[in-house]
């Protein structure tokens, strides 16, 4: 669909036109059935850590938990993009109504709120377990871990609703294009009729707060674990610590290092290309990444998947 056809339908309709990725018509087919791919397998991941967990007593303790319960995040974080996604690669129109839009807007900040705090809990929980051995079954009860838990996930979406319902009150002009494949703050507030600085530094300030303050609790964290490590006399006991703190920093890496990318400097210093392949990154490819990350590093999850797994066939 060519920009002058976009741009007439923009004008006549009660939405917004998502223009995603577009590209020739086959490729189009391409990166769908890539992205449909990525998103079968991300699900079949997620979903393997949440049964293991589930199935497997041995892993009944606040890591493996939170893991499943991150996995379960994720799972829900993947599919506030990726379905639509999908369709806007098939639809000529790239249509998406306003109350699909700022559903989708909510969902995706709040998730990822979710998951920024989610993964500040899971680097404290490796603190108690590796600083604070002794007292960690006491300190680290099911109800702490439950409580954790549902804070994050209260906060999460608590955090964005204000700045949403505010800005799917405003007025948006023609042409209602959104240069992205996702419904996100940045553009839609490009399109109201009147700017409102504030709401725009709103938005910026969540967003880096919910990004840094985890980040700095995170390296904190991990700082005392380092220093608490490096004590440990023996080197199968300091190898033992960092496999387990290793895939959590690694996820930490991969998920923060991309959001930073987009927070660091002001919104105006990203072209839409740039923006649509580190939100792809730190929304899609880092929830499909996960699993692997977490299976390869970890004995006790490999074999937990093993039975599963096992048990699946022997169904079957």
């Amino acid at each position: 669909m060519n920009s002058y056809s976009i741009y007439n339908v923009s004008n006549n309709i009660a939405g917004f036109i998502l223009l995603g990725f577009p590209c020739r018509r086959e490729n189009q087919l391409f990166f769908f059935s890539l992205l449909l791919i990525i998103y079968i397998l991300t699900l079949l991941g997620n979903g393997s850590i949440i049964c293991a967990v589930v199935c497997d007593q041995k892993l009944q303790t606040p890591m493996y938990i939170l893991l499943a319960s991150f996995s379960f995040l994720e799972i829900w974080y993947v599919t506030t993009i990726i379905p639509n996604t999908l369709v806007n690669f098939l639809s000529e129109t790239k249509v998406i109504s306003f109350s699909v839009c700022f559903l989708q807007f909510y969902f995706f900040f709040s998730l990822g709120v979710t998951e920024c705090f989610f993964l500040a809990i899971m680097a404290f929980d490796r603190y108690l377990a590796i600083c604070r051995p002794l007292h960690y079954p006491t300190i680290m009860t099911r109800r702490l871990c439950a409580n954790l838990m549902i804070s994050c996930w209260a906060f999460g979406f608590l955090w964005y609703l204000v700045p949403v319902i505010i800005i799917s009150r405003m007025s948006f002009c023609d042409p209602k294009i959104i240069d992205h494949f996702v419904c996100d703050s940045g553009p839609l507030l490009t399109l109201t009729c009147t700017r409102v600085p504030m709401m725009e530094f709103t938005c910026s300030t969540l967003s880096s707060l919910s990004s840094f303050a985890p980040v700095g609790f995170i390296m904190g964290t991990y700082a005392l674990v380092l220093r608490a490590v490096l004590r440990v006399p023996s080197v199968a006991g300091r190898r033992k610590a960092f496999s387990t703190c290793g895939s959590h920093l690694a996820v930490v890496s991969l998920f923060f290092g991309s959001v930073m990318v987009m927070y660091v400097k002001p919104s105006s210093g990203h072209d839409s290309r740039t923006k649509k392949i580190v939100t792809l990154f730190y929304s899609v490819v880092t929830p499909f990444l996960n699993p692997m990350i977490y299976s390869l590093r970890n004995r006790e999850m490999q074999e937990a998947l093993k039975k599963v797994l096992g048990k699946r066939e022997l169904e079957s």
